[in-house]
């Protein structure tokens, strides 16, 4: 069991933050944005309150359209380029954060699996897991 709150940090050190809850959800995304994101077979999000996470540094954003048609701003670490959270404008008050750079991961094993239909056909979902062929 995790105890919070929870430290978080870019890689240069330039970004810090603190998750004062649990996430709502852990996902993987298998999606191909998501393999070129992390450079590996899938990125991970904690979909968290934006009011249970505080933020430090300057960050930059990237805005990009998801397939949905929403709009998804990546902010980043401008000094390392590691992303630190997703938003979709619209929706202010949630945050999809990219986690891997918690001091504490073990809350980070995914309830999902989603977009699989892009998915490396190496990687292997473990059994018992939901997943999703596209978003949920």
């Amino acid at each position: 069991m995790a105890t919070y709150p929870i430290d978080g940090a870019c890689q240069c050190g330039e970004v810090t933050y603190q998750l004062l809850a649990e996430p709502q959800k852990v996902l993987a995304c298998h999606c191909k944005a998501c393999q070129k994101l992390s450079t590996s077979a899938f990125s991970l999000t904690a979909v968290v309150h934006a009011k249970d996470i505080v933020f430090h540094g300057e960050m930059r954003e990237w805005l990009r359209t998801a397939d949905s048609g929403n709009t998804s701003a990546a902010m980043f670490c401008p000094t390392c380029g590691n992303r630190i959270y997703h938003v979709n404008p619209d929706e202010p008050d949630s945050i999809k954060l990219k986690p891997a750079n918690l001091a504490d991961t073990s809350i980070l094993e995914p309830q999902a699996h989603i977009w699989i239909s892009e998915k490396q056909d190496w990687f292997k979902i473990p059994e018992g897991v939901k997943t999703f062929d596209r978003q949920p």
